[in-house]
């Protein structure tokens, strides 16, 4: 049955749905049509359309792959590889379709990710993360033991040094952001955590800023590790940022149905888990 609803043959009230393990809720109705036009995602780089309907569509980014583009002309974007999902279902002029930006995650992270397909689930989109009422948490992996605590500060674009980070000066302007970490396995003997991170807020880059702030940087961070290494230590070898958005869960724009998705790590962030792991500890299986 899996397999029917991942071919798009299932809908839930009328609306296909792509995730078989999707909560139902009681009184909505199921049905499946053996005829039903068959969803297929395409190959290398591929996305996989979790949901999709007339207003909104989520899909699991892989890692290396922009929300958006970042660059006039750049090209292979989340945005791309879902009408090139679109066309390999055969549907007529894909591109025909608006694809509106609500949220993103950084190039370098994997996982779940909404778009509109209208103004006004934009705009109910919009307002539900600008109000945080957005369920949103990541798993990551940190270099060193990790704690499970909350991180608050105020983030600014350039914090001295041409970094993004936290605002020195108490009253200074900024943005305030709110990281609630959990940790959840030590790995390698506690060369790194394996942890769970819930925003209360979503600022560019947060999670890294204030991983990398607590000492304990990304493994696999480029970028926000700087004061890491100032201070003698050594980042642990990636093939990838170990940053992966697990969860997401939101009203529906128009019907308001409660929509919640969760989306378990790819394979690389799970090698990566698994090479660290064989320092010293054994390996963990997890879900979001």
């Amino acid at each position: 049955m899996r397999a029917v609803v991942r071919t798009g043959k299932v809908t839930i009230a009328g609306v296909r749905e792509l995730d078989p393990a999707h909560r139902l809720q009681a009184g909505l109705a199921v049905r499946v049509d053996p005829q039903a036009r068959r969803v297929r995602t395409v190959q290398g780089p591929a996305v996989d359309l979790v949901y999709e309907d007339s207003d909104l569509v989520v899909i699991d980014k892989p890692s290396g792959v922009s929300s958006v583009p970042f660059e006039r002309r750049e090209t292979g974007t989340a945005l791309d590889l879902v009408r090139a999902a679109w066309r390999a279902a055969g549907r007529p002029r894909p591109t025909a379709q608006p694809l509106l930006t609500v949220h993103r995650i950084d190039k370098e992270t994997s996982g779940l990710l909404v778009y509109a397909k209208n103004k006004p689930a934009e705009r109910a989109l919009a307002r539900q993360f600008r109000l945080h009422t957005v369920e949103r948490s990541y798993l990551g992996v940190a270099q060193g033991e990790l704690s499970s605590q909350r991180i608050e500060s105020v983030l600014v674009r350039d914090r001295g040094d041409g970094l993004r980070g936290s605002a020195r000066h108490p009253r200074a302007l900024g943005k305030r952001a709110v990281t609630h970490v959990e940790a959840l396995d030590r790995l390698g003997g506690g060369a790194a955590t394996l942890c769970r991170v819930r925003l209360e807020t979503g600022k560019t880059h947060q999670i890294r800023i204030h991983l990398a702030e607590a000492g304990h940087p990304l493994v696999g961070e480029r970028v926000y590790v700087r004061d890491f290494v100032r201070r003698g230590g050594t980042p642990l070898p990636a093939p990838r940022l170990l940053l992966h958005a697990a969860t997401l869960g939101f009203s529906h724009p128009r019907t308001g149905r409660r929509l919640d998705f969760e989306r378990a790590p790819p394979a690389d962030f799970a090698a990566a888990v698994a090479a660290i792991s064989s320092r010293g500890s054994r390996p963990r299986t997890w879900r979001p």
